[in-house]
């Protein structure tokens, strides 16, 4: 059994000293003003080593992105380019804090991971993507009274926020997969309810470029709950065997293969002769040739075609006559 006792008054003393000198130590250093040894330090913001870097979830974004200018096409008119940020972590509150109270939320559920996730846009680019929806220029938003969305904005909001939503979900398949129904929507941050404002979130956040205006942004915020179970799978670097079905990717895949440069070679005739008479051809000698019947066209030094000698203009030109099959050979 641990025994106990009170200190004396000669020891309470002792200590009370040592506490005082201990601060004017202290004290001291700050009014010298070395601070060397201080670093500042801003709690949870653009931080992820906590749970990694996650580094499946930038892909996701990046793809996101990708799959995200076609809900935008539509709308502008013009292909936006939209690249992603670097993942942040900070808590609801802060977040709120930095961003306007009127906004659009769309919070909507990700069944899979028994989680919720925000939808972020600002009043701002919804005005300009309402303009342009209508008919009007993608340069300059529409005037509207602040703090409430008109019927129009509105459905340009349903919209958008069904489109993300689906880019999102194939932008999560490769990792695992997600399914997002939407549950509500908010037009004031102070009223969001999300996760309570002591939580941890995930803010990833998107440019939207066009030419000829400012830039916009939109945010997606994920509770870090709710990515924890696959926190490894977020950290993985992994490849996916899938191929992102992006329709930019494969159109610049096409070019660069359809301007592969090829040689083609007109064949007349592959005459065969003895050694010794190539070893005494003089120049004037004449070499007896039986031509094909017409001329072989070799792409790559494989036979594809049958064509005709002709000219055109000053230059000699084959004719292509027909395509030879492969067991022509």
């Amino acid at each position: 059994m641990v025994s106990s006792r009170k200190l004396s008054n000669e020891e309470v003393e002792a200590l009370i000293e040592g506490l005082s000198n201990s601060s004017g130590a202290a004290d001291g250093v700050f009014m010298d003003g070395d601070t060397s040894g201080v670093r500042p330090f801003t709690f949870g913001s653009d931080d992820l080593s906590l749970l990694g870097d996650y580094y499946a979830l930038r892909m996701i974004n990046e793809r996101f992105s990708r799959f995200a200018r076609s809900v935008f096409l539509p709308m502008l008119r013009v292909q936006p380019r939209i690249s992603s940020f670097p993942p942040e972590v900070k808590t609801f509150d802060e977040y709120s804090a930095a961003s306007e109270n009127f906004v659009s939320l769309t919070n909507s559920r990700m069944e899979e991971l028994r989680g919720n996730q925000l939808l972020v846009l600002p009043p701002n680019f919804i005005s300009l993507l309402t303009n342009s929806y209508y008919g009007g220029t993608a340069v300059r938003p529409l005037k509207r009274v602040q703090g409430e969305f008109t019927a129009t904005e509105q459905r340009v909001i349903e919209i958008v926020t069904s489109g993300l939503n689906e880019a999102l979900q194939m932008a999560w398949r490769d990792l695992t997969p997600v399914t997002f129904s939407i549950q509500g929507r908010e037009e004031n941050m102070q009223f969001a309810s999300f996760v309570d404002g002591s939580e941890t979130v995930i803010i990833c956040s998107f440019v939207v470029q066009l030419p000829k205006t400012e830039p916009a942004t939109f945010d997606i915020i994920y509770p870090l709950q709710t990515l924890k179970p696959i926190a490894s799978q977020l950290r993985s670097r992994v490849q996916s065997d899938y191929i992102d079905d992006d329709l930019s990717w494969r159109q610049r895949l096409e070019r660069a293969i359809l301007n592969i440069p090829l040689t083609l070679t007109g064949r007349l005739s592959e005459p065969t002769t003895a050694l010794h008479n190539l070893i005494h051809l003089q120049s004037g000698d004449s070499f007896p040739m039986q031509l094909h019947e017409g001329v072989q066209v070799l792409v790559e030094g494989r036979l594809m075609f049958s064509a005709e000698m002709g000219q055109v203009g000053p230059q000699a030109a084959l004719h292509l006559t027909r395509r030879i099959q492969e067991t022509e050979d």
